[in-house]
């Protein structure tokens, strides 16, 4: 049988190792593009359905990164990522490894550092979507670390997300933008449940509110860039819209969650958060002020 790197492609020989959801819908994507593909699962049968489909099973994960210039690598925690590719041994050496693995920033550039000490180009990615958005054209990827990788195989990287972005030079910065869209995620659906909660103890439609109040809810996030540019300045003066105009609406949200039997936790910590920077004298800041009291001294 002829390994992948020997077969008759215009298209770049990919390696993907680790078959979970998203590893398995990485490979088919690669696959459906024209790439001959390598596969390297644990468990060899996850493999299967993707061999069906013309990819090729290594046994080993050294005959799996021996097989391509490119290898995609998608599995659960980096210290799983790094164990992997150190049992590839000299085979990595020359290669180009893409890490799909999520984990924090510290843990990426370490990956990094250690995938770059064995001569190999190393690019890490955060994906934005579930499985099922891979190869989308509005799908989101934040790329960091070796530009020559991003540049020789932006094309085939095109295939898992059309939206695909070089952000850094820095394999750890799209961990930080992952995690800067998820928190502002969770922090907007907490809010907007807790809001809903509040609605529906009145036995108001929470669509008939977005209905209603769908300007004021649009505006919030036309605000951010603005808070974003307070931010980068740390600069909080405002003329509108003071902190201490904050905590009166913010206990109020409190006694109304407490007597509607809703929970009071969310509002109660930006209560907090509201009452340190006005008894730290930050009444006539805006609300981006609060982001020191994220920052511990």
């Amino acid at each position: 049988m002829s390994t992948v790197s020997e077969r008759n492609s215009p298209q770049p020989a990919v390696t993907v190792i680790g078959l979970g959801e998203m590893g398995f819908t990485l490979a088919g994507a690669f696959l459906d593009g024209g790439h001959p593909t390598t596969v390297w699962n644990r468990t060899p049968r996850k493999a299967d359905a993707l061999v069906a489909r013309g990819a090729e099973r290594s046994a080993t994960v050294r005959d799996a990164v021996a097989a391509s210039p490119l290898v995609v690598v998608s599995v659960k925690g980096n210290a799983t990522a790094r164990a992997i590719l150190e049992s590839s041994g000299d085979a990595l050496s020359g290669r180009s490894v893409l890490n799909l693995t999520d984990g924090t920033s510290a843990e990426a550039r370490a990956v990094a550092e250690w995938v770059t000490d064995r001569g190999a180009q190393y690019l890490h990615g955060q994906i934005m979507t579930i499985a099922p958005g891979i190869g989308g054209a509005e799908t989101v990827i934040f790329y960091g670390g070796s530009d020559a990788v991003f540049d020789r195989f932006e094309s085939t990287l095109r295939l898992i997300g059309g939206r695909g972005t070089l952000i850094s030079a820095d394999a750890g910065v799209p961990a930080l933008y992952g995690m800067a869209v998820h928190g502002t995620m969770w922090g907007a659906l907490n809010g907007f449940l807790h809001s809903a909660a509040l609605l529906s103890s009145e036995g108001i439609e929470v669509k008939r509110f977005l209905d209603d109040a769908g300007p004021s809810v649009a505006a919030l996030v036309a605000s951010f860039p603005m808070i974003a540019d307070e931010v980068d300045r740390g600069e909080y003066a405002t003329r509108y819209g003071a902190l201490q105009h904050h905590r009166p609406s913010v206990e109020d949200l409190v006694r109304e969650s407490e007597a509607r039997n809703i929970d009071a936790g969310f509002p109660g910590y930006t209560l907090g958060l509201v009452t340190k920077a006005l008894e730290d004298g930050h009444a006539d800041d805006s609300y981006s002020r609060v982001i020191e009291y994220f920052r511990k001294q």
